[in-house]
């Protein structure tokens, strides 16, 4: 009796509904895994932008590898700073504007001014680092990717130091060069055993400023 009563149309009718439940699962499925991939990175975004502080252009976060931190928070900085150090072990500043707000390019030349006696406070060292807009280490003709307290930078007459980032050579600076790319950049101070100045906020990095 139920042979008699079936049809082609029914069963293929049977067949399409079947199927198009399965493929609203996988679509819902699909829908609410991207739903939640950019809800978490919102989250982490939160977290991580109420931790830091930005002087002079250089952002950074003394709250990396606490052991108090929450789960987005420690999401991300795992993100931003992989492998991070607690702010005892070691600080990190990273700038990508200079003292008027403008993105850093190495169609323009820059200098980092320490004045004498402003040098980053550290027990250990401390090294300035480059890389692209995408996070990569900058090829240079001479092979330079830092420079620190141990890289021999040369003072001026007055104690204070300058460092020159472009992507030509400063001629007779070229001792205190950083090497840059030609298009966007972004700048890595790191600290390491940083001093009780860097610690309590107190000691402030200087503002990259353009040569004209």
């Amino acid at each position: 009796m139920s042979s008699k009563n079936s049809s082609p149309e029914r069963g293929l009718f049977s067949r399409i509904f079947r199927r198009t439940i399965a493929a609203d699962i996988i679509q819902g499925v699909i829908v609410g895994c991207v739903l939640a991939f950019i809800a978490a990175s919102v989250i982490m975004s939160v977290a991580a932008f109420g931790v830091m502080t930005s002087t002079n252009g250089w952002v950074t976060t003394m709250q990396a590898g606490k052991p108090g931190n929450s789960i987005p928070l420690k999401a991300a900085m795992a993100s931003m700073l992989p492998a991070t150090n607690v702010a005892e072990e070691a600080v990190y500043w990273t700038a990508t504007k200079d003292s008027t707000k403008q993105t850093l390019n190495g169609a323009h030349d820059y200098v980092l001014h320490f004045p004498a006696g402003g040098l980053p406070p550290v027990d250990a060292f401390w090294s300035l680092s480059m890389t692209e807009a995408n996070n990569r280490m900058v090829a240079n003709p001479i092979n330079r990717y830092s420079v620190g307290d141990r890289s021999g930078l040369v003072p001026n007459a007055d104690g204070s130091v300058d460092i020159y980032m472009q992507n030509t050579a400063p001629a007779g600076h070229e001792t205190n060069w950083l090497p840059a790319p030609t298009g966007n950049f972004k700048l890595w101070l790191r600290a390491y055993q940083p001093g009780q100045a860097i610690l309590n906020g107190s000691y402030k990095v200087p503002a990259v400023t353009e040569v004209k």
